[in-house]
């Protein structure tokens, strides 16, 4: 069994930075890569970035290319997403997902998903 535990959310300024982490404790699949979803109140899910952790492949989101960084730690099993020039638009619930593959993950066909950690931008 795999568990998904994130960390790093709180309530910040526009313009301020927040890094959060997932780490992932279990069995894995041996290939897998690991990505951060965000829901805001009455919007659908949404992918926000993904990372192979095989190959290191990423992914991230029109709307926060430039802003968002994702980046792994293997050795820890961790995944985390740096979040830069926050706005007020990058409030949401953040969750962190496992899936087999890229493709798997990018269509929310998940295996495994966090408990999520709230991200609030005040303007």
């Amino acid at each position: 069994q795999v568990q998904l535990v994130e960390s790093g959310g709180g309530l910040v300024q526009a313009g301020d930075s927040l890094r959060l982490a997932c780490a992932a404790s279990g069995r894995p699949f041996s290939h897998y890569c690991m990505g951060w979803f965000r829901q805001a109140p009455g919007k659908q899910r949404e992918i926000v970035a993904a990372i192979s952790v095989t190959d290191g492949g990423e992914y991230h989101a029109d709307s926060v290319k430039g802003r968002f960084t994702i980046s792994r730690d293997n050795a820890k099993n961790t995944v985390y997403l740096q979040m830069n020039s926050l706005e007020p638009q990058d409030t949401a619930l953040y969750y962190c997902a496992l899936a087999q593959n890229m493709f798997s993950l990018s269509r929310g066909r998940i295996d495994y998903w966090g408990q999520g950690t709230q991200v609030t931008v005040s303007s």
